[in-house]
């Protein structure tokens, strides 16, 4: 009887262990995952934004990525995947319109989310965050406006040359 209450009290430790252990930051070595910020534009009901499938397989990764331009792309298959050893690093690279081009990103929180280097709003050193779908029946959001770009000054409201500004008097 104490043989069976030391071999219960030991599954009982290394299972602690097992479920208190650190999780990896990617996803898992084998599996899929889709990434996402697509949404819908309020004024024209286009999609806007970005989607990434991940694929882990034994022999092989792969990453389908598709876009929006107006309506959503066809998917692209990426060329050559490259994803870190501890999964949480991937860099791609993609046919896009004839060009070649390279994105990386980086998972975070345990992969619930793909942040993509740069390029985002059309401003190269803005990162997008791709949300991880768990709900795939669910409709996409509304699309958020870009925020300003930071090496632009807001517009100046324009001054007619024939009606010159009255002075500001203080107030009595």
């Amino acid at each position: 009887m104490k043989t069976i209450h030391r071999l219960a009290a030991i599954i009982l430790a290394v299972s602690c262990a097992a479920v208190a252990a650190p999780k990896k930051p990617g996803p898992p070595r084998y599996g899929m995952a889709v990434y996402s910020d697509l949404c819908i534009h309020q004024q024209s009901g286009e999609f806007g934004g970005r989607r990434v499938t991940v694929q882990r397989f034994a022999e092989v990764d792969t990453v389908i990525y598709e876009y929006t331009a107006g309506g959503l792309s066809w998917p692209i298959v990426a060329d050559d995947v490259q994803i870190g050893p501890h999964g949480d690093k991937i860099i791609f690279t993609l046919q896009l319109e004839g060009e070649e081009k390279t994105l990386s990103g980086t998972l975070v929180e345990q992969g619930a989310a793909l942040v993509l280097d740069g390029g985002h709003c059309g401003q190269p050193d803005t990162p997008a965050r791709l949300n991880k779908v768990r709900d795939f029946g669910r409709n996409p959001p509304a699309c958020k406006t870009c925020p300003l770009r930071k090496d632009v000054p807001p517009p100046e409201a324009p001054q007619s040359p024939q009606s010159p500004q009255a002075p500001v008097t203080p107030a009595a």
